[in-house]
């Protein structure tokens, strides 16, 4: 049985791509977190008893150029080096919304921390050049990688489309960071498993 509690979103967010549908990673619970909610009602009534609980980050409640730290930790999340943005630059389109989230003031990087460990991340990410997404466990041992090989900027001769899907999976994932040496980037959808 799938249950799913959308908080904030009377829509259900959908890749363009039929493949990278929410229903073909099997998702049993998923909850579209708002950064202003204190309390979380956990999601149940499952028959499968280790059914993973998916968190979905609602970025519209954040302002331009703010800075974003710990407005997810009630939903067990803290960031590093990362802004709000509302890109003017088409280089740079959202997918949904016009909120994302942007490594800085140092560009290159964006890290996240999970206060509870978690088995599966994901961003669409949009990239001025290769991107790497880590994933580490509690001593900050490397789990995991997925790489974007390239820059995937719109309106560019890239193979890759803007807003392309990145997903590191792996037991234990303490901490994610994305890096692109330097470069710029933009995550929309982030989104996280336990």
């Amino acid at each position: 049985m799938v249950k799913e509690a959308v908080l904030q979103s009377e829509k259900r967010p959908r890749f363009k791509d039929p493949g990278f549908a929410l229903e073909n990673f099997h998702i049993q619970n998923q909850v579209i977190a708002t950064e202003w909610q204190v309390q979380v009602g956990k999601v149940s009534d499952t028959t499968e008893e280790d059914s993973p609980s998916c968190i979905c980050l609602n970025l519209e409640n954040l302002k331009c150029f703010e800075t974003v730290e710990r407005q997810y930790e009630c939903w067990g999340v803290i960031f590093d080096n990362c802004l709000a943005i509302q890109p003017s630059n088409p280089a740079f389109p959202t997918h949904s919304g016009l909120t994302m989230l942007m490594g800085s003031p140092e560009s290159g990087s964006l890290e996240v921390t999970f206060l509870h460990p978690v088995n599966w991340v994901s961003a669409l990410v949009t990239s001025s050049q290769r991107l790497v997404l880590s994933a580490y466990d509690r001593d900050r041992q490397l789990l995991n990688q997925t790489v974007l090989p390239s820059a995937n900027l719109a309106n560019s001769d890239s193979a890759i489309t803007p807003n392309a899907l990145l997903s590191v999976a792996a037991k234990d994932i303490h901490s994610v960071t994305f890096s692109a040496f330097n470069g710029l980037f933009t995550l929309d959808n982030f989104r996280f498993c336990a």
